[in-house]
């Protein structure tokens, strides 16, 4: 099995690129790892092993084939990506989009929503076709940030606080976060799913400005301002990770 190592650059990780296994595998050494550890990230798609200080890349590796038909197994049960292409399908809201990328420029908005003959939604993105994909990312980021901007401020007045900013990033490990400084950050891809969903998060967030924990308080404080937190709760259980499919160039 031939494999090359490369450094990310975070935290210190490299990464292994294993015949048999398609996709990259992230080594990182952990000083309290006291034996090397597997598991396959859902939302980055990629196979993790994390070693004691004193293992090296090749041990990784060794590891790593050992396992290999549970990691094939586990990278097999992820949902199919769906990159940002002409005649994709993607959620926008909850509601199905077609992708229509129309190939020029025209005037009036860069990305656009109409519907087809058969009375579908698309989402039509003007321009070269070579840059569509982003411009298309960079149209929901703002859409996310409307929608949130409007959620926030309205959960904030409902419960008398009052955050320091919103950020809208392309998280993986939490929908949203709330710094001790009272910072706001959010995933984009909530505008991917059902509006309750994204409500439910900017709730969830300004709560944590009254209370940075999840006690009965913090969890009061939600409900008093989201009543329907149990539905959406459940939905991001069942149906949240598969939002990180969608964009994919994989």
């Amino acid at each position: 099995m031939r494999k090359a190592a490369r450094s990310t650059g975070k935290r210190a990780a490299k990464e292994l690129h294993l015949q048999g296994i398609p996709a990259t595998v992230e080594v990182r050494h952990h000083p309290a790892a006291r034996r090397m550890t597997l598991r396959v990230s859902r939302t980055r798609r990629t196979v993790i092993v994390t070693l004691p200080m004193q293992c090296d890349l090749e041990q990784a590796g060794q590891f790593v084939s050992r396992h290999i038909d549970w990691v094939k197994a586990r990278l097999g049960s992820l949902p199919t990506p769906v990159p940002f292409a002409h005649g994709a399908e993607i959620p926008l809201r909850g509601i199905p989009h077609t992708i229509h990328f129309f190939g020029r420029l025209q005037r009036g908005p860069v990305v656009s929503i109409a519907e087809n003959e058969e009375n579908r939604r698309e989402l039509v993105v003007s321009g070269d076709p070579a840059f569509a994909p982003r411009r298309l990312q960079d149209w929901l980021i703002a859409q996310a940030r409307s929608d949130l901007d409007d959620r926030v401020a309205w959960h904030s007045r409902n419960l008398n606080l009052r955050p320091r900013g919103i950020a809208v990033r392309d998280q993986v490990s939490r929908w949203g976060s709330c710094s001790t400084t009272g910072m706001l950050s959010f995933s984009w891809r909530l505008v991917l799913a059902p509006p309750l969903i994204l409500d439910y998060v900017a709730a969830h967030e300004v709560a944590h400005l009254a209370e940075m924990n999840h006690g009965p308080r913090f969890w009061a404080l939600v409900r008093k301002t989201m009543p329907r937190m149990d539905e959406a709760k459940q939905w991001l259980r069942v149906y949240g990770l598969d939002l990180h499919r969608f964009g994919s160039e994989d």
